[in-house]
């Protein structure tokens, strides 16, 4: 028969600080548990007041005639915009706007998936030049516009030799409206054609190999896969650097401000440019924002079809591939 000492009925082996088990832990007050919801929605509260406080003020502007020579503005309506769209500098700035948008975002996406299905096949080589592809991306776009405005000084450039070399003669830099057109396009296209072939590249990267297994073995040539292949199961991802394009070359204006300034004359003045030139130069503030909420609502409208667009393909390409 054993008996229980004093010192044994006394003795604690809880370590200090730790609860006894069964004990309940504590519990988050019922206000607490409460407020936590909203406590959460605070950031994303304050991020839509950020971003939507400054576009209503701005649309508000654009029923007034603010300017810097009227100090008592007054409302005005809707006349800043029936005095934009039908002036001639607006209609020329929206197809100079949709040239370029179309133009660059056409390049880019060619140019961009011939570089990924290069790097996807180049080796050793292409693991190595896929990291020079981030340069261009880390460049200002106003800083690779001017760079790029001192390679095509007709005086000290290098690139009229070079063409010279090629039998183009009658180069003259940015001062022709064809020119400076085309050196715009060049120069957006050496910025971002990295950016869809990067796309492209992990498109390439994620497609089963299967179906091109399959291909092989039935003896089907380069050109017959790409087409039936490799481009249906590479599109979705590359119409979604497609859109980014789109949109941001729609808004465009840095790189051609620093290139031609929207010239010669008008020929390269984008709807950003013009709004530039209401605000800035001009100092008519409400029609300046005019210009910025007009050119708002075309891409907005344009944006909504292109990720419809893209959310039926997914959901078709995932269809085809159950």
């Amino acid at each position: 028969m054993s008996v229980t000492t004093p010192s044994e009925v006394d003795h604690d082996d809880t370590p200090a600080g730790r609860e006894e088990p069964g004990s309940r832990p504590p519990t988050v007050s019922r206000r607490r548990r409460r407020l936590r919801p909203y406590t959460l929605a605070v950031p994303a509260v304050l991020l839509c007041v950020g971003i939507l406080y400054p576009f209503f003020v701005g649309v508000s502007y654009t029923v007034f005639n603010f300017s810097a020579a009227n100090p008592n503005p007054a409302f005005v309506g809707l006349r800043n915009f029936a005095e934009i769209t039908t002036s001639a500098p607006f209609w020329n700035s929206v197809r100079v706007t949709g040239s370029f948008a179309v133009t660059a975002t056409v390049v880019e996406t060619v140019l961009g998936v011939g570089v990924a299905l290069l790097l996807y096949r180049g080796g050793i080589l292409g693991k190595v030049l896929e990291r020079a592809l981030i340069v261009p991306l880390m460049v200002a776009p106003i800083l690779a516009a001017i760079m790029w405005k001192l390679l095509l000084l007709p005086e000290v450039g290098w690139v009229r030799p070079l063409l010279a070399g090629l039998g183009v003669t009658d180069y003259t830099g940015t001062d022709s409206p064809l020119w400076a057109f085309i050196w715009s396009v060049v120069v957006d296209a050496w910025i971002y054609t990295p950016f869809v072939a990067i796309i492209a590249l992990a498109g390439l990267r994620s497609l089963p190999a299967s179906p091109f297994e399959a291909a092989a073995v039935d003896g089907a040539g380069w050109w017959f896969t790409f087409r039936r292949l490799t481009l249906p199961m590479l599109w979705p991802y590359v119409f979604v650097a497609v859109i980014f394009r789109l949109m941001d070359s729609l808004k465009m204006f840095d790189i051609i401000f620093g290139l031609t300034t929207g010239g010669p004359g008008d020929s390269t003045t984008t709807l950003q440019i013009n709004a530039y030139l209401e605000s800035i130069s001009y100092a008519r503030y409400s029609r300046g924002i005019t210009y910025m909420v007009v050119l708002w609502a075309a891409v907005y409208l344009i944006s909504m079809v292109l990720v419809g667009y893209l959310r039926r393909l997914q959901n078709r390409t995932a269809g085809e591939a159950t």
